[in-house]
């Protein structure tokens, strides 16, 4: 079995689950994927998805979609797997590759911002915000001296923000349409608006079934603390 699929953020919403609590959720639009080739050692199996034009790809694309005697597919990916005997190329997987309680780790390209300064960077706190200070929001020092007499690597800076690949992990499985080939997932995850993501199976998390209810704890009385409300005329 491969260990994910690609697929597209197309929004956020809301759903309610049978208590009535409201649930935050992400609609990622999996599949269908098609398997494009497999790969014997690592096992691995690779994976297109998103239907184009034949004008948007290169001739060297293009050839290989010829030769496999698959439609052009804008978006291709290499997943591990553990046995590639169940896959054929030209073979489709659909978003039923996921159930509801699965955890996924959802992996894209984060929204990009642009330059900006530290405070909004890093978090930094700023300077006095006295009205004379003149320090509002500058960098200030950045512990360089005589010795190194330079700016040490790494240091946090004012620069370039977000436009980079982030996973966020651990994210439920709420609902799967398998008619439309969407998934539910609990929370945000990284990326704009139809960009394409990667769902991989938890690495960290298994399946838990949505209907498994949390154990009831029943906490224990301290009889110090309920002699001393009686002795105060609180424990009547």
């Amino acid at each position: 079995m491969i260990s994910g699929l690609i697929g597209k953020k197309l929004g956020m919403t809301q759903v309610f689950d049978r208590d009535g609590n409201c649930i935050p959720v992400t609609v990622i639009e999996a599949g269908p994927c098609y398997v494009l080739q497999t790969i014997a050692s690592p096992l691995k199996v690779m994976l297109g998805y998103d239907p184009v034009k034949e004008t948007r790809l290169n001739k060297p694309k293009m050839g290989f979609f010829k030769k496999i005697g698959v439609s052009p597919l804008g978006m291709i990916k290499e997943f591990r797997s553990t046995d590639n005997k169940e896959y054929k190329v030209g073979q489709e997987i659909k978003a039923d590759f996921f159930r509801a309680g699965d955890f996924v780790d959802v992996t894209g390209t984060s929204i990009g911002k642009g330059f900006q300064g530290g405070m909004k960077r890093w978090h930094w706190s700023g300077g006095p915000a006295g009205h004379g200070s003149m320090h509002h929001r500058r960098v200030g020092s950045i512990g360089a001296s005589s010795d190194p007499s330079r700016v040490v690597k790494g240091h946090h800076m004012p620069g370039h923000m977000g436009q980079a690949t982030t996973t966020v992990q651990s994210l439920r499985v709420i609902q799967v349409d398998t008619d439309h080939n969407l998934l539910l997932i609990k929370g945000a995850v990284p990326g704009h608006k139809n960009g394409y993501i990667t769902i991989l199976r938890s690495r960290k998390k298994s399946f838990k079934s949505l209907d498994e209810q949390k154990a009831i704890v029943v906490k224990k009385k301290n009889p110090m603390k309920q002699a001393k409300a009686k002795a105060a005329g609180k424990g009547k």
